[in-house]
């Protein structure tokens, strides 16, 4: 039977992708967005072609999301501002508040009163950056690895144990609120509902920036040849994170969305793992293999507010519970997202600009 599906932030990276995805599998797909984000207008395009309704809205307004009409049997939550880096200097923390806390608990209202499930998707941003750092690292040749393992943190990535104490970015916290007030949605109110914790997450359809889509970013800078500069831990590229197919992450919310009204806020980590991971000195070899492109690639040694060292995604919660891990690897990442600019070339212009 055919269910019909509320995502917030459908006009994104990560919510266009599901709204394709829920087409495909014949659903009725409603996507609200408010269309501020550079490229959602290519990314309405892609999801109106498959099949999606839209409304265009703001989750900041209540009144925006009661533009939905009829039964909603499932919301998929994944608007916010991705960024680690608004907020720091001050300028935009009651955008970013506003936007990623309260916008989320204008969703979390609108569920429960539609009595909807909901499938939160969080970021690995949660963790607090200087409990990360102080963990033990030996250095290699191209990155950075832990040295010995402590509560949560370990070579097969961090875990839900990891002690949260600790600043994390405005970002991180406002992610992590979200998190802790859904899980009361869902208990008080016996909401069925899920909380997807994302490391970085890469692939196609990615309009990827420094401070966001640092992959796709990479990818794109050797493909139009623009310098790089690794930033921070010495300037020397060798933090390491990994990385989550687009596909992959898509494949684990249609489980989850199978098995909705088994939840009750519980967290699951998806990332790419040991798995899939890179250092930016390691990206950018492939990069070199799969562009034929060098680049100048400065070193800026100084680290940024927030920025952290290492950090892979601990699946095995996940794997446990849903039967989910990975199947792409970094390579087959960063070669789908090369094959689909090539596939673009007009998309690729509008979107990135002409080579240097």
């Amino acid at each position: 039977m055919m269910s019909t599906v509320l995502i917030t932030g459908g006009c994104g990276f990560i919510g266009s992708n599901l709204a394709v995805a829920f087409r495909k599998q014949g659903d009725r797909v409603v996507v609200l967005d408010n269309l501020s984000r550079h490229g959602s207008e290519i990314l309405k395009n892609r999801i109106l072609e498959a099949g999606a309704e839209f409304v265009r809205g703001d989750i900041r307004n209540p009144r925006d999301l009661e533009q939905v009409e009829g039964p909603v049997d499932l919301m998929i939550e994944c608007s916010a501002e991705p960024s680690v880096l608004v907020g720091i200097d001050g300028n935009d923390a009651e955008f970013m508040v506003q936007n990623n806390l309260v916008g989320s608990l204008h969703c979390f209202e609108f569920a429960r009163k539609r009595k909807a499930p909901v499938i939160f998707l969080s970021t690995s941003r949660v963790y607090p950056y200087d409990g990360l750092n102080r963990q033990a690292y030996r250095e290699e040749s191209t990155r950075f690895s832990p040295a010995q393992a402590s509560a949560g943190f370990g070579p097969e990535g961090v875990g839900l144990d990891f002690p949260m104490d600790g600043a994390r970015s405005l970002y991180g916290a406002t992610k992590l609120a979200s998190e802790i007030m859904l899980q009361e949605y869902s208990r008080q109110y016996d909401l069925p509902a899920v909380i997807t914790r994302c490391g970085v997450v890469a692939g196609p359809w990615q309009l990827g920036k420094q401070d966001q889509g640092v992959f796709t970013y990479w990818l794109v800078s050797h493909l139009l040849k623009r310098p790089l500069a690794y930033i921070g831990f010495g300037g020397q590229g060798k933090q390491v994170r990994d990385l989550l197919h687009i596909d992959d992450l898509v494949d684990l919310v249609l489980l989850q969305a199978g098995r909705i009204a088994e939840f009750r806020g519980d967290v699951f980590p998806a990332g790419g793992s040991a798995f899939s991971s890179l250092s930016l000195q390691e990206a950018t070899v492939l990069c070199q293999r799969l562009t034929g492109h060098r680049i100048s690639i400065s070193a800026q040694p100084e680290n940024r507010p927030a920025d952290v060292i290492w950090f892979l995604t601990d699946n095995r919660r996940t794997t446990e519970r849903l039967g989910w891990k990975p199947a792409r690897d970094a390579e087959t990442i960063l070669r789908d997202i090369r094959d689909w600019l090539r596939a673009h070339p007009d998309l690729m212009t509008a979107i990135f600009g002409k080579p240097a």
